[in-house]
């Protein structure tokens, strides 16, 4: 395929008012991306082309889209081919895109390179096929599909057509199933991704912005060697686990990108099938999938086996996969580093044999940890929402499981969250009662976003030690990614990463990227 000479990355501004348009023209500019798509539907009052040339500093591409293809224009159609032909002839404007059903409508004219696009907003149709086989007679410079990705079926679909495009394409799926599409359309031969200038601004359903790429995703880096890693999860958007694994990528200088992966609950054997086509080599699990992938693996960890839970599910060369728990030996590693620097009020420093824990839950993060206390010979009890759970997991390490309501009845020297409350959006939550809490006890919460929660807040108020989910999330995360690239990565380094992403500053995390693209 021959592949047109532009910036991998077309950044997306749609703004009501010609100055907020020229405002984000120049700050894009000033920031490293000169490719631009002007979204002219956005605009309230009638295009001044001419007031727009003097900020010219890249290629441009004019846009002017119908509701019905996810835009704004809410003029007749007339009007509307008549604007896009005066941006053709007005002399600033390298690109045009035209939807495939006026494609042969508004011929070419001139340099002006031309975009032929289907946009579907509420599916990925059966016919993908040979809709691009009509878009491919067209006379583009570039074919853009752009469906709603619904199911993981959708995904395969999407990736098969990327995989055997036989003309500069740009193809991805909207919506959190597809956001995989739009990096892996760069592997198969894209010419560009689209990125939106405004992440505060919705243009498009799953559209990463500049932001995204420049702290979380180097896209510019990917090629046809780039292999994928993932997150699965529901939710999963406010996972930190890309970023923080994508700056380990850089750092090790490894050709990878790691990307968060919506996938609804019991879909997961599904997804991963549909995901073949990449294919995937190596997943990171998260609720609600980890028992799913225990089961779904061909071989596994004897902590795995023990637990029935999975966070880590990696590629093998036969293509079936090797199951492996992370989170039994950073809880365990956690809570021996808390001990190790908080000795007792005689001097002594406590091991977790001498330890009467409260487990609070009954899913993935609690069966591991449970098994990794168990062979320590940690003192447990689980309180558990569903108690056919809590009394199958209390069996399997040999203590007793109580009804969740009974949670405030337990004496205990460590309390360990491992359910999701508290976790964001729901950041007003708590899984006991601030009275529970007590000096001298340690309060671990796995939940890491945020990272103080409320309970957090509470213990340390009343007391008691803390441990914030952080320091799990990282140690589970370095011995993920050892797993998937043989590299072992920088704790401290990792600790950095999370930290800064946490922060709402994002310039710390841009740099961040920065110097790990540069090696430092």
């Amino acid at each position: 395929m021959s592949v047109p000479d532009v910036d991998r990355v077309l950044v997306v501004i749609g703004r009501t008012r010609h100055k907020m348009v020229v405002a984000e023209i120049e700050l894009a500019a000033a920031r490293g991306w000169p490719f631009i798509e002007l979204r002219l539907d956005f605009l309230s009052k009638a295009v001044e082309f001419k007031r727009l040339v003097p900020y010219k500093k890249g290629p441009w591409v004019a846009t002017l889209r119908r509701p019905q293809d996810g835009g704004r224009y809410p003029g007749n159609e007339e009007d509307r081919q008549a604007i896009l032909r005066q941006a053709i002839v007005a002399g600033c404007f390298e690109w045009v895109d035209l939807e495939t059903d006026i494609a042969e409508t508004i011929r070419r004219f001139g340099t002006v390179k031309r975009i032929v696009s289907y946009h579907n907003m509420t599916e990925t149709p059966a016919n993908l096929d040979e809709i691009y086989a009509r878009m491919l007679r067209q006379d583009a410079d570039v074919v853009k599909i752009a469906v709603m990705a619904k199911t993981p079926a959708d995904v395969a679909k999407i990736l098969k057509l990327q995989r055997e495009a036989t003309k500069p394409t740009v193809a991805f799926g909207m919506g959190e199933l597809g956001f995989l599409t739009r990096f892996t359309a760069l592997k198969y031969g894209a010419p560009f991704i689209y990125a939106a200038f405004n992440r505060e601004r919705t243009i498009a359903p799953g559209l990463p912005s500049i932001d995204d790429l420049k702290t979380t995703y180097p896209v510019r880096s990917i090629d046809a060697d780039t292999y994928f890693l993932g997150v699965v999860g529901d939710p999963i958007a406010h996972s930190l686990s890309p970023v923080l694994h994508n700056h380990m990528l850089l750092r090790t200088r490894t050709n990878a990108l790691y990307v968060p992966l919506r996938v609804p609950k019991d879909e997961l054997a599904e997804a991963v099938k549909a995901f073949d086509a990449l294919p995937i080599r190596g997943y990171s699990v998260t609720m609600p999938h980890k028992e799913d992938a225990a089961k779904l693996a061909q071989e596994a960890d004897a902590f795995t086996q023990a637990s029935q839970a999975s966070n880590v599910l990696v590629r093998k060369a036969d293509g079936t996969f090797a199951a492996f728990n992370t989170d039994h030996t950073a809880a365990v590693e956690t809570l021996k580093h808390y001990l190790g620097t908080h000795a007792r009020e005689d001097g002594t420093f406590p091991a977790l044999a001498q330890l009467d824990v409260l487990i609070l839950g009954s899913g993935g993060v609690a069966r591991a940890i449970a098994h990794g206390l168990h062979s320590e010979g940690s003192h447990l009890t689980i309180a558990a929402r569903d108690m056919d759970k809590g009394h199958t997991l209390a069996a399997e390490v040999h203590c007793k499981a109580i009804d969740w309501q009974g949670r405030h009845n337990v004496r205990c020297d460590v309390l360990i969250n491992c359910t999701p409350i508290g976790m964001h959006p729901n950041v007003d939550a708590a899984p006991v009662h601030h009275s529970f809490l007590q000096p001298g006890m340690i309060v671990f919460d796995t939940v890491y976003t945020p990272e103080t929660t409320l309970l957090i807040r509470e213990a340390k108020a009343r007391g008691a030690g803390v441990i914030t989910g952080v320091e799990m999330f990282v140690r589970q995360a370095a011995r993920q990614f050892e797993l998937f690239t043989g590299k072992a990565p920088d704790l401290d380094k990792m600790r950095e990463v999370v930290r800064k992403a946490m922060s709402p500053i994002v310039k710390a995390l841009e740099q961040e990227a920065e110097d790990a693209e540069k090696g430092n």
